[in-house]
């Protein structure tokens, strides 16, 4: 299968490209940089320059693959302190989601895009959260709903929710490094009130054979949970964290949160269980490789920084 994937040379597409090379299929990588399209090139992935705002470029890109991974995100304006940055770069994503989608209307091409499990934290349902949840709208929200929307129009879509941690020693600018840079800086690793909230985890090369398995063999309009682990207590990440850093682990009000924990203090605080039984039943799906703990205990503090880059 020809192969367009937005995304290609991030985190989860560094993983990515690999897997589906190694299963045959040919990759076509959307490359804003010079720097992008070098690593693309040399994983062995045709380049195609552009970005997310080039929307006749997407539409093109689209029309002439055999399928197509949306993984790119506007991260650098989600997380750049801007009141209104999440919002923004969640439009950009509904409108790169819509024209990709217009280009495979009626095709029954494959369409494998990207959300994330933390917004069913938002809805507070009061257990662990599943594939069958879905919300009614919202950023980012909207983008999962316009794919799924797409069974409707003759396209194989489908969206892997995402953990908020996904992790491995390709992962450099995720939550987890994040949460280390922060503990670095103030001397002590965060959690809030008794840390009992949790956050499911998923390692990266799971997290890429997912994709993969989406892309071939996912029913059209469902939406598959990118889960690991279920819920890890926030508590227990912290304190891995002050095991690797040699610091200790310390509990902080919610007033205090956005002090301590920055643009993270709201998602540090989220209760985030979620289930990935019908993903792995859907699709003959197991995860395989290391938890979080046990990656924060052996790769984000004994693997050299020079091999983490």
């Amino acid at each position: 299968m020809r192969v367009f994937s937005t995304g290609a040379s991030g985190h989860i597409g560094s993983a990515l490209v690999p897997e589906l090379l190694a299963a045959g299929h040919e990759v076509i990588g959307l490359a804003r940089s010079d720097a992008s399209a070098s690593a693309l090139a040399a994983a062995g992935a045709q380049v195609r320059r552009g970005d997310l705002d080039d929307l006749d470029g997407l539409r093109e890109a689209a029309a002439a693959a055999d399928g197509v991974i949306h993984l790119a995100f506007k991260h650098e304006l989600s997380l750049s302190g801007s009141p209104d940055g999440f919002m923004t770069a969640a439009a950009h994503d509904l409108r790169a989601t819509l024209a990709i989608g217009e280009a495979l209307a009626g095709s029954g091409k494959p369409f494998v895009s990207t959300s994330g499990t933390a917004m069913l934290a938002f809805a507070a349902l009061g257990r662990a959260g599943t594939e069958e949840d879905k919300l009614e709208g919202g950023p980012r929200i909207d983008s999962e709903n316009a794919v799924i929307a797409l069974a409707q129009r003759g396209v194989r879509s489908s969206v892997v929710r995402l953990a908020p941690t996904v992790h491995s020693s390709l992962d450099h600018h995720g939550f987890v490094p994040s949460l280390i840079a922060m503990a670095r800086k103030n001397g002590f690793a965060a959690y809030v009130g008794d840390g009992a909230n949790r956050w499911p985890a998923l390692h990266t090369l799971d997290s890429a054979r997912l994709y993969r398995l989406a892309l071939e063999t996912a029913p059209a309009g469902v939406r598959l949970h990118g889960v690991g682990e279920e819920g890890i207590p926030f508590r227990d990440i912290a304190e891995a964290i002050g095991r690797g850093l040699g610091i200790p682990a310390k509990s902080i009000s919610a007033e205090d949160a956005g002090k301590y924990l920055g643009f993270l203090a709201t998602f540090a605080q989220l209760d985030n269980p979620t289930s990935s039984v019908r993903t792995r039943e859907q699709l003959g799906w197991r995860p395989t490789h290391p938890g979080l703990l046990a990656d924060l205990e052996v790769v984000y503090f004994q693997t050299p920084a020079a091999a983490r880059k």
